[in-house]
């Protein structure tokens, strides 16, 4: 099976703080990752280095064959679907909904001079469709429900049929009903074999999707587990990552946690 993002020995330091030290980590195109880690486990840091945003300070990643600092990024970064909340505060308010979908084909955020096909705007309607925003497309941006801009913010990153797919906490801040209506979109997401490699973050078990294969725990920058989800979502790993003894259960393929 091909590897899509492979990192060898990667660490990151900004500063004279340690964010990331030493992680070895592949990711296979077929894989659906979710990354889990307290506050300042540097979660982030690891999506951005996947999304070719940032460089390690020593080590090595390989995003779709291509090796940081030896290729082009602005090239690479059209290949993967990025969503996060910075990202999501780039598009102005008053952007259609149809335009901030349709301007990924740009990697740009706000309709400008860009020039479109037909065949780009049919696939754009179909992706909101898709995610169920299809009655949302003349809207502003600025005016939805944070559900629906976190919705908005992954058509955005799958319109150009990437082949890694990366969403940095698509349910945070969203209520109960927004979230488990975004879990159930990801998860049927992740379970089509037409979907690309996925790499989640996450805080919470809760908003881990059905579907998903894998799992990486981070805890102070260094890697705690990895692995096969149900070996490495246990109340033992996770107790020790968060610093608290945690119960953990899945039910139906959903994963809920507590304190013991």
């Amino acid at each position: 099976m091909a590897s899509v993002l492979q990192f060898s020995d990667v660490s990151v330091v900004r500063d004279g703080n340690t964010i990331l030290k030493s992680i070895s980590w592949t990711v296979d195109a077929a894989e659906r990752w979710v990354v889990l880690g307290p506050n300042g486990a540097g979660k982030t840091t690891l999506l951005q280095l996947a999304a070719a945003q940032m460089h390690p300070s020593s080590g090595r990643v390989q995003v779709l064959d291509d090796a940081l600092g030896k290729t082009d990024v602005f090239e690479l970064r059209p290949r993967i679907g990025f969503a996060s909340t910075a990202l999501a505060r780039r598009v102005p308010r008053d952007e259609r909904v149809i335009d901030v979908v349709l301007t990924a084909a740009y990697s740009v955020t706000g309709r400008w001079n860009e020039t479109y096909e037909e065949v780009d705007l049919r696939r754009a309607q179909r992706v909101l469709s898709e995610w169920k925003l299809g009655h949302l497309e003349d809207r502003r941006f600025g005016d939805l429900s944070d559900g629906e801009q976190k919705r908005v913010q992954i058509a955005r990153s799958v319109m150009t049929d990437p082949e890694l797919l990366l969403l940095d906490e698509p349910a945070a801040s969203l209520d109960l009903g927004a979230r488990e209506e975004l879990v159930g979109l990801l998860g049927g997401f992740a379970r089509e074999e037409r979907s690309p490699a996925i790499v989640m973050v996450t805080h919470h078990v809760e908003e881990i999707p059905t579907g998903f294969t894998h799992a990486l725990l981070l805890a102070d920058g260094e890697l705690q587990a990895a692995g096969v989800i149900d070996e490495v979502i246990t109340a033992e790993n996770l107790s020790s990552a968060f610093g608290l003894t945690l119960e953990v259960t899945k039910h139906d393929g959903r994963f809920a946690a507590r304190a013991a």
